[in-house]
């Protein structure tokens, strides 16, 4: 039997990581929830984790965390959905770096919304735009 797939959330407010957590777990996936780290790469090695959800209230924060996952060779694939309240300012940050196995999901969004974005980039494995 294939293990779930495990999830890294990094989000800045309980609440809603707690929400998203619960609505990831429904679509059978494992998360594994942190606020705002400089130490997320380890946290990816020690969680074994397959994808990263980055939900940080501001962009630049959620910016510099995929800087630091996409620094690290290791990480230089993983895929990573990035919730936004400014995705037209994400979309051209994203854009600039030539990001891939990444997908910008617009806020206000739903669990489904997430899940279906993780699917695509781990299932199918296709790097679509948000």
């Amino acid at each position: 039997m294939n293990r779930a797939r495990r999830v890294l959330l990094i989000d800045d407010t309980p609440e809603i990581a707690e929400l998203l957590s619960f609505a990831l777990r429904d679509r059978g996936y494992e998360v594994v929830a942190s606020g705002f780290t400089d130490t997320v790469n380890q946290l990816i090695v020690d969680e074994r984790a397959d994808a990263l959800v980055l939900d940080c209230s501001v962009f630049e924060m959620s910016e510099s965390l995929f800087d630091m996952v996409r620094d690290d060779l290791a990480h230089a694939d993983l895929p990573v959905v990035i919730i936004s309240d400014t995705p037209e300012k994400a979309d051209a940050s994203l854009r600039s770096r030539q990001a891939e196995h990444v997908l910008l999901i617009p806020k206000p969004f739903t669990g489904s919304h997430i899940a279906r974005a993780l699917d695509q980039l781990l299932v199918s494995g296709q790097p679509a735009a948000g």
